[in-house]
């Protein structure tokens, strides 16, 4: 019996190329809408969402700005963001460990775009499958605590490759672990030659200002 003819479909190639159009497209639409979308990645445990309260509190005053909260399945961190005074939503993934870019604009159609200037994506906290989706975000920033050692740049390459800018929070704590402040920028320079680092401690509020700063400029490049 002669052997059938098939097709060989690479599914995952599809899929990426398909959310990147998506991306792109979103990304149009909020210039258009003149919204920037920052898209927040790292392990759970990291600080995003007290960064993203001390981010908040500097910059509400300038900016309306609105914030998705990405979970498996958990509304804490939306009543958290929502007592800091801004609009909220949370983001049941159902299990999924990242958000692309279909969910994303789900997400901000859910959210409102029409009085947000700055949109803030919490993503699922995760090193890997985040890094992996473009959700159609303008800027793309990971936050790296200090418990979890310098040389995450270089077991998790991806997530390091895809950011302009890299937190690097809790350095309250750094007299109390073996974490090299000029290991970690020489590893995250190696592999993103343009990558920001902030060093900071979102407990304290050490370093948040210079972030703020670097956040200020990219939005107002966007939206003005």
């Amino acid at each position: 019996m002669a052997e059938r003819e098939f097709k060989v479909i690479e599914i995952k190639q599809s899929v990426f190329a398909d959310n990147n159009r998506a991306a792109d497209e979103l990304r149009a639409s909020l210039k258009g809408q003149r919204t920037f979308l920052l898209n927040v990645m790292s392990s759970p445990g990291s600080g995003k969402t007290t960064t993203l309260e001390q981010t908040i509190a500097r910059l509400k005053d300038e900016y309306r700005i609105g914030v998705m909260e990405a979970d498996i399945d958990s509304d804490v961190d939306a009543h958290r963001i929502a007592r800091a005074g801004v609009k909220a939503i949370q983001l049941h993934t159902g299990g999924m460990c990242h958000l692309d870019a279909g969910m994303t604009r789900q997400g901000l159609e859910e959210l409102g775009t029409e009085d947000v200037d700055l949109a803030i994506l919490e993503n699922v906290g995760n090193l890997v499958c985040p890094a992996e989706f473009d959700t159609g975000a303008v800027k793309n920033v990971a936050i790296l605590s200090v418990p979890e050692g310098h040389d995450k740049p270089l077991k998790y390459p991806l997530m390091f490759e895809v950011c302009q800018a890299l937190i690097i929070n809790k350095i309250d704590v750094l007299p109390y672990f073996d974490f090299d402040m000029d290991k970690v920028r020489e590893f995250a320079l190696m592999r993103n030659p343009s990558i920001k680092l902030f060093p900071i401690s979102a407990k304290t509020g050490e370093g948040v200002d210079a972030w703020c700063g670097w956040l200020r400029e990219q939005v107002d490049a966007w939206i003005k």
